[in-house]
């Protein structure tokens, strides 16, 4: 699977904000500060894409790392197929993007829940590398709700999540990317 250069920029952009922001202050408390990667999870997935009036119909390809004990989500999308909707106004099919790749990185919150299962939001931003008739910028916000159901063995869990990127009306046209993944994980 081929990488477009263009991903590279903002992954390492996402990444070394995520490791300054989280590293110790000092040295010398850094014994008293509890491993940002001790409790790390990777998930993998599926998902689609869809719009409050219809689907889009691309298929979603997801890569996620938890971090910090699932306070924080970096993750890799693949939108593998262009995206269209049947437009009952003109009454013709409308392609709204081409197949791209996105990032992003939130910041996760337990809503409710138990040992076995948890409810949770997320927000956080995310930049993808087309500018389409759903987003007419790279960078977005992104937001996340989703339940977490714990498998067995306790070290395996699955994800159903709905997800939601938009730049807020910044600029227009913003629509919103619009997807559902279902994602299996497993603690590292």
């Amino acid at each position: 699977m081929h990488v477009p250069r263009i991903m590279i920029v903002p992954a390492l952009t996402l990444a070394a904000s995520l490791g300054l922001a989280l590293a110790p202050a000092s040295a010398a408390h850094a014994e008293d500060v509890p491993s940002f990667w001790e409790k790390s999870q990777l998930q993998v997935g599926i998902g689609g894409t869809y719009h409050f009036w219809s689907g889009t119909h691309s298929v979603v390809i997801p890569i996620t790392l938890l971090m910090d004990d699932n306070r924080f989500e970096l993750g890799v999308f693949r939108m593998a197929d262009a995206q269209r909707y049947y437009d009952t106004y003109s009454h013709a099919a409308r392609q709204t993007a081409n197949p791209y790749w996105g990032v992003s990185l939130s910041r996760r919150w337990q809503l409710a829940g138990s040992r076995n299962w948890k409810l949770f939001f997320g927000f956080g931003a995310s930049y993808k590398t087309e500018e389409n008739e759903l987003s007419a910028t790279h960078w977005n916000f992104a937001s996340q709700l989703g339940v977490r159901i714990a498998l067995k063995p306790r070290k395996a869990f699955f994800e159903l999540e709905i997800r939601h990127w938009s730049n807020a009306g910044i600029r227009l046209p913003n629509r919103g990317q619009d997807f559902a993944t279902a994602m299996v994980g497993f603690t590292l």
